[in-house]
């Protein structure tokens, strides 16, 4: 069975509502998908519903912001219960700091001499369809950013002193989806824009409790996933793997690439 547990929905920066999400699982061939979008599980309950009728097997699930020694890890809740108190005031949480730093990344702007007006953004409401968030987007529509990739090379940047919010550490976001009867897996760990790069993250996060790793994943290389998988094997860990995709918000991936199948992941009593 093809499987693909990384997937971002309008719920949080991808373009696809829960039946599109759906009808792209099947398109794609998919025997198992799970929606993480960042911070939120606000599309879960209605893609479950649409997968299940559509015989997909589905797994609950987000992609949930952590902070350690300045990096921004990612960790994604496979399993979770989408109701938990705990895990929804974690991610209320972090949700405000995101939109606050939205907020924040326009006033820094303006003050940098940018022609923007700080109450027309809080007046400001888009298509949550077209992917990406409310700074970027406006900062599109004013003409004044590209892509995604522009919004991150140019303007959030160091050099207009931007960069993520601190959020909560790792153990209380690992906590909060246990508590919430999920296990925790560090996404794309080979990442080096959400960490210091795949040798370095695996010594960072040696003693965290980390249920496993994302090993197969869009941005990793063959080198990448070998490793990550080594090391899962060598400690006993759990193993998941996803496309990342985001619809058409990030065109350089595609539902179902990596090529996965549930028997290259370990996820005992979710697949």
């Amino acid at each position: 069975m093809q499987v693909d547990l990384h997937i971002h929905s309008t719920a949080s920066d991808g373009t696809w509502t829960p039946p599109e999400v759906v009808a792209a699982a099947l398109a794609a061939g998919l025997g198992a998908i799970a929606v993480t979008d960042h911070d939120s599980v606000a599309n879960v309950a209605a893609t479950h519903e649409l997968a299940v009728a559509a015989g997909l097997k589905f797994i609950p699930g987000a992609e949930i912001c952590s902070t350690k020694d300045d990096f921004c890890f990612h960790i994604l809740g496979y399993g979770i219960d989408v109701t938990n108190k705990r895990l929804m005031d974690l991610l209320e949480h972090n949700e405000r700091l995101l939109n606050s730093k939205d907020d924040e990344s326009i006033k820094m702007l303006i003050e940098r001499g940018w022609p923007l007006d700080f109450e027309e953004f809080l007046r400001y409401d888009y298509d949550r369809r077209r992917g990406g968030w409310k700074a970027l987007a406006f900062l599109q529509d004013k003409g004044l950013c590209g892509d995604v990739n522009d919004f991150f090379s140019r303007i959030f940047t160091k050099e207009h002193d931007l960069g993520f919010p601190v959020f909560p550490s790792i153990k209380e976001v690992v906590d909060a989806i246990h508590a919430a009867g999920g296990v925790a897996l560090c996404a794309h760990a080979a990442s080096s824009f959400h960490g210091p790069g795949l040798a370095a993250t695996l010594l960072e996060l040696a003693k965290e409790d980390f249920d496993g790793f994302e090993c197969y994943h869009s941005g990793h290389s063959r080198e990448d996933t070998a490793a990550l998988l080594t090391y899962c094997r060598q400690h006993q860990l759990l193993v998941s793997g996803g496309s990342d995709c985001h619809g058409s918000f990030v065109p350089s991936r595609a539902l179902g690439r990596p090529v996965i199948d549930s028997s290259d992941l370990n996820l005992p009593g979710l697949l």
